[in-house]
């Protein structure tokens, strides 16, 4: 398994876009969540946003780059033929997948933690200049300790339900499309279904809208679901995913 790990982390650490979108990854995400909140303010009649959400805003951002660098791991292999090479080198196509997911969870892990840990502060500095009071933007207490963890774990469930919406379509552009219309798109329709029980079915079940409910710190009680509970949510797309890919990259020729 060692022997795997190395293979696949060179031919990712090798690969000429992947250090380009480590980098962009946190610079957009910080980008964008500096953006978010130097256009909100704080009233004197209170405040209605939650700081935790607009601090992190920019992981809707950066998680577009997650997917790109996901479906990029395997599918590039597949469109080179190189993925021969790779099972002739390492038989058990299971493992395969597995190895490139293990590699892919730590680089995203990495990547987003500089991303969060550098968009915290920044955020929380404006927001004080924009009348947010000083209670509210603890970064140290535990709701905004959990959004900014549970912001990274986000990203990391993310880049393994694109790598096995990848593994199963094989095609960079289909697989980035599948996975960015499944993150932006649902959203978007959910919002013009008419049937409030539905729409709120709908968005219990949206990776991205249930995913994200692990940035809420407050109005916990409002939410289709808990936090943890749409993390969960995320999970289980992510692992259904590649499952799926796991078993067409057994079932079908290289």
């Amino acid at each position: 398994m060692t022997r795997n790990l190395y293979a696949e982390w060179t031919k990712l650490r090798t690969l000429p876009g992947t250090g380009r979108l480590l980098l962009a990854l946190v610079m957009l995400t910080v980008a964008v969540s500096v953006a978010a909140a130097a256009v909100v303010s704080c009233t004197s009649s209170g405040c209605g946003y939650d700081p935790a959400k607009i601090i992190l805003f920019g992981v809707q951002a950066g998680q577009a780059v997650v997917a790109t660098l996901a479906v990029l791991t395997i599918s590039g292999e597949f469109s080179t033929g190189m993925i021969r090479t790779t099972l002739a080198a390492m038989p058990g196509r299971v493992s395969v997948l597995a190895t490139k997911a293990v590699i892919l969870t730590g680089l995203t892990l990495a990547a987003g933690s500089v991303a969060v840990l550098a968009s915290a502060p920044a955020g929380r500095w404006i927001l004080l200049g924009n009348g947010f009071p000083p209670e509210s933007l603890a970064l140290t207490g535990g709701p905004m300790l959990r959004a900014a963890s549970g912001s990274v774990l986000y990203l990391a469930l993310i880049a393994l339900f694109s790598l096995g919406i990848a593994t199963a379509v094989r095609d960079s552009a289909t697989a980035i499309g599948v996975v960015l219309g499944l993150l932006y798109l649902f959203p978007a329709v959910i919002l013009m279904v008419p049937d409030a029980d539905v729409a709120k079915i709908l968005w219990q079940i949206s990776p991205m809208n249930a995913g994200l409910a692990v940035q809420a710190t407050t109005h916990l009680a409002g939410l289709p679901l808990s936090p943890w509970a749409g993390l969960g949510v995320l999970a289980a797309w992510a692992t259904a995913a590649l499952l799926g890919g796991g078993l067409l990259l057994r079932a079908r020729d290289a």
